[in-house]
């Protein structure tokens, strides 16, 4: 029997500091060896300690993650590229041939306003959304 190559995954994000940072806590919290996991933005913000607090809560640390712009190399790795937001989707580099694209329309957490447990509960729903996912693209795309 033959041992599968393991799927290259990016998610991009406008500044790789919330929703992408969170899908890949996710998928390699979930994906153990069957996936490559990266994520980067159009640009660089940082990691939000919002985000990060939220995925701790979850049981996942993304805390070690770095926020990076996305380069041609991550591109052409990839086997799947899933946008998590509206900018990255609109903005997104021509990729190339064989790579797939998802996208995932997520609200940005870090534009809720409101009261700190109004703004911890945007983070939690878009969280949940985001593992939801994350666990619906697992069944589809990697093979045991």
């Amino acid at each position: 029997m033959t041992e599968s190559k393991p799927l290259s995954l990016l998610f991009l994000c406008t500044g790789n500091s919330c929703r992408s940072q969170m899908a890949e806590g996710f998928a390699r919290a979930l994906g153990g060896e069957r996936l490559r996991v990266q994520s980067a933005g159009i640009e660089a913000h940082g990691k939000n300690p919002r985000a990060i607090a939220a995925m701790d809560e979850a049981g996942v640390d993304i805390s070690a993650q770095d926020s990076t712009v996305v380069t041609d190399a991550m591109l052409s790795e990839a086997d799947l590229v899933v946008t998590v937001c509206g900018h990255a989707d609109e903005q997104c580099p021509v990729l190339p041939p064989g790579v797939r694209r998802l996208h995932w329309p997520l609200p940005d957490p870090a534009k809720a306003t409101g009261s700190e447990a109004e703004i911890t509960a945007a983070f939690r729903a878009v969280r949940d959304d985001i593992r939801a996912r994350v666990e619906a693209l697992l069944q589809t795309e990697v093979k045991d």
